[in-house]
């Protein structure tokens, strides 16, 4: 990976929790390589990023994406638990948060990912809301993603990006996107074209000020998941951790798995089609700002 970097090779950053704790296995398996894959196609070189025995890795080897893939007790770790897992030599799998974090040291300037985190639904009482917002609001790279997850506080989000200044665009749209369907029911002020207008919004951006550039990438109708589904899926989902008391950073996974299953699979599926959407579109963004910058 450093010999990409060095040759000023476009590079392309992936988080690891996809991996370990947002799909099931071992379909996260293929799905690792499908990512990857799908990074080159758009014309850049993949560097999944996780932590190995307290080591920052930003590229992973085949046994390595095997180890994050096959094990089930591997941490989730956000920017807070970096420096644990480095001072104790743990291992674990990088969010949004700390994957930005650990993309802009190395050197990387645009990172794919599914959905952002963001502020979760009843947030007045609980003051739950994801590191990802502010990681972005300190970190310059470009995160294309498909809007932020269907279980939080949409507008709620998007007000929150604009008061810690991160620049949000919209992909070919001003709609933003609401992860397994296309409209969030949201919208942005801004859209680009191409990737090469997204990469000089973010050429822009870093010229001015520390901060990231959120690419939206909305799924095409025909791909996104059931409008009516959807609804009903999240519903029952977000009834259901309520029920059983799950709080924090363990509600992502709990409603993850239990819209894949409410779901018979549709989820997972939509998921797998909008990271890889995502990943393709990272990887012309990139190769478009190594053309900017030189």
């Amino acid at each position: 990976m450093s010999e990409a970097l060095n040759a000023g090779r476009p590079v392309v950053a992936l988080e690891s929790t996809l991996l370990a704790h947002g799909l099931p296995r071992p379909d996260n398996r293929a799905a690792a390589d499908d990512v990857e894959a799908a990074v080159r196609a758009g014309g850049a070189v993949p560097a999944t990023i996780a932590v190995l025995d307290g080591v920052p890795h930003v590229g992973l080897t085949a046994d390595e994406v095997d180890r994050v893939c096959a094990d089930p007790g591997l941490a989730k770790l956000g920017v807070r638990d970096l420096p644990v897992a480095a001072a104790l030599g743990l291992s674990g799998a990088t969010t949004v948060s700390s994957t930005a974090l650990l993309a802009a040291a190395a050197g990387i300037g645009v990172f794919a990912t599914g959905g952002l985190g963001g502020v979760h639904r009843q947030s007045v009482d609980t003051f739950d809301e994801s590191a990802d917002l502010t990681a972005l609001s300190r970190t310059s790279l470009v995160v294309v993603c498909a809007g932020v997850k269907s279980i939080l506080d949409v507008p709620a989000t998007l007000e929150r990006l604009e008061s810690l200044s991160v620049t949000v665009v919209g992909y070919r749209t001003t709609t933003f996107p609401g992860f397994y369907v296309a409209d969030s029911g949201s919208t942005v002020d801004w859209s680009v074209a191409d990737p090469t207008e997204a990469a000089r919004v973010f050429a822009a951006r870093r010229d001015l000020a520390a901060g990231a550039v959120v690419v939206a990438n909305p799924l095409p109708l025909d791909e996104q998941l059931d409008p009516d589904l959807h609804d009903r899926v999240i519903a029952g989902a977000l009834a259901a951790a309520e029920d059983a008391g799950v709080r924090g950073k363990a509600v992502t996974p709990f409603v993850l798995d239990h819209l894949h299953r409410a779901s018979e699979g549709a989820t997972l599926a939509v998921n797998v089609r909008l990271v890889l959407r995502n990943a393709e579109l990272a990887g012309q963004i990139a190769a478009a700002l190594a053309g900017v910058t030189r």
